[in-house]
């Protein structure tokens, strides 16, 4: 029902909401208002995304503890997880401290707190989905409530800095925070859960031993990757390569999201005639359709940009509601359910980490090396920004959709997986 579904998704605006400032508008209000260097920013994100994006795992373990002790414990530490992420956010807007390495220091130190407390809310959020259960119609529209709420969430925060300043973005933040986890706690409950088995081996790499998930793991990190390079690049190639006023930055990010928003009704029909898998791989290939335009375009082409933002927009509907949706229905088929969701998205929240390290700690300091620096127009540089921000993203995305097609729907789906021996085996039933 929509209220059922309102009241579980609506935690995704703020936790989307800090995910646009965190990974979009961060790297560029440090090196513009702060003058750190692209190559030095480059490594701190890395780092932090890095350093936090291996704990994830161990923190979707905890989780699944938890959930075996009550739905209010998941629901209490994710209400101080989101504590710590309000003052976490409103520290690396507003550091205290001069420029130099204290900054840099301080920069470190907050993402990978903020970082932190956002893992553990975003998997408990996550994990109560998914263990709500369903048909593939069902998993998507569970997944679409929680995406469409990012969504608004992502059209807010991309608007608010230019119309109430960071002051305003951070405490509408903190609002929309608390309203989420009061709507969290009444939306609809998960089943009783089974015990968590202990194993010899650990249950947190439990995922793995499922072919199913690695190969639904490969297309997302491929895909993810090819997401992340062109969020961590968008400020850079709207200020340098299109020279557009810079209010023109709010206006392209709100499309973008709006378009993904509306969209996301359509993908949901798509999955009801087509399924997941096919729905997704028509969204990759529209993506790759629509933004591969990006390369083309120069100074004063204002206009083929917001077309490229509003076709590609479109696309991201699929990559937003899909795969998520797809993990799920791999935990149900492989028997984990009501037991090891955690343990899946620790290791899912992990790999999306990584594909944002690896866009903005690679591809800065390439960046940099290839004679691109921010506010400069020299032919080299602008040539590197267009490969780096829509080229290289088009490949990666189209390999992305081979492996999709090879390892997922060619074999039919995610074939059969063998149920898993029961401890206490029920009597056969004539």
């Amino acid at each position: 029902p929509r209220w059922a579904g309102l009241t579980y998704g609506l935690l995704g605006f703020p936790l989307a909401f800090v995910a646009l400032p965190l990974y979009v508008l961060l790297p560029h209000h440090y090196a513009q208002n702060h003058g750190l260097p692209l190559t030095t920013l480059g490594l701190v994100l890395l780092c932090a995304r890095a350093l936090d994006a291996l704990v994830d795992p161990w923190l979707g373990r905890w989780i699944d503890r938890l959930f075996a002790r009550s739905l209010q414990a998941v629901w209490r530490t994710g209400c101080w997880a989101a504590l710590v992420l309000g003052l976490g956010l409103w520290g690396l807007f507003l550091p205290p401290v001069p420029p130099g390495g204290a900054m840099v220091a301080w920069a470190f130190g907050g993402l990978w707190v903020t970082y932190l407390a956002y893992s553990v809310l975003s998997i408990a959020h996550q994990s109560w989905g998914a263990r709500l259960g369903g048909g593939e119609a069902q998993r998507g529209r569970v997944v679409a409530w929680r995406e469409g709420a990012g969504l608004l969430g992502v059209l807010v925060a991309a608007a608010l800095p230019g119309l109430a300043g960071t002051d305003g973005l951070l405490l509408v933040f903190a609002g929309a925070l608390a309203l989420g986890c009061w709507a969290w706690w009444h939306s609809p409950r998960p089943a009783p859960v089974a015990t968590v088995l202990a194993r010899p081996d650990g249950p947190k790499v439990q995922p793995w031993r499922n072919a199913a998930f690695r190969r639904l793991m490969a297309v997302f990190v491929v895909n993810g990757v090819a997401t992340a390079i062109p969020a961590t690049l968008v400020l850079f190639f709207i200020q340098d390569r299109l020279q557009a006023p810079a209010d023109y930055q709010s206006y392209y990010l709100g499309g973008y999201f709006m378009a993904a928003a509306l969209a996301l009704p359509l993908w949901m029909r798509g999955v009801a005639r087509w399924g997941l898998a096919r729905t997704w791989l028509l969204g990759m290939a529209l993506s790759v359709l629509a933004f591969v335009g990006a390369a083309f375009l120069g100074a004063g082409d204002t206009v083929g940009f917001a077309w490229v933002c509003a076709l590609s927009g479109f696309a991201l509907g699929a990559d937003l509601a899909l795969p998520a949706a797809l993990l799920a229905g791999v935990i149900g088929q492989s028997g984990d359910s009501g037991q090891h969701e955690g343990a899946y998205f620790g290791w899912w929240n992990l790999a999306t980490k990584l594909n944002l390290a690896l866009a903005a700690g690679v591809v800065l300091p390439l960046l940099s090396l290839w004679g691109y620096q921010p506010g400069q127009t020299n032919a080299a540089g602008l040539q590197a920004l267009t490969w780096a921000y829509a080229v290289v993203p088009c490949g990666l995305k189209t390999l992305a959709a081979a492996v999709l097609y090879v390892g997922v729907i060619r074999p039919g789906g995610f074939g059969p997986v063998a149920p898993r021996r029961s401890l206490h085996p029920m009597p056969e039933v004539p």
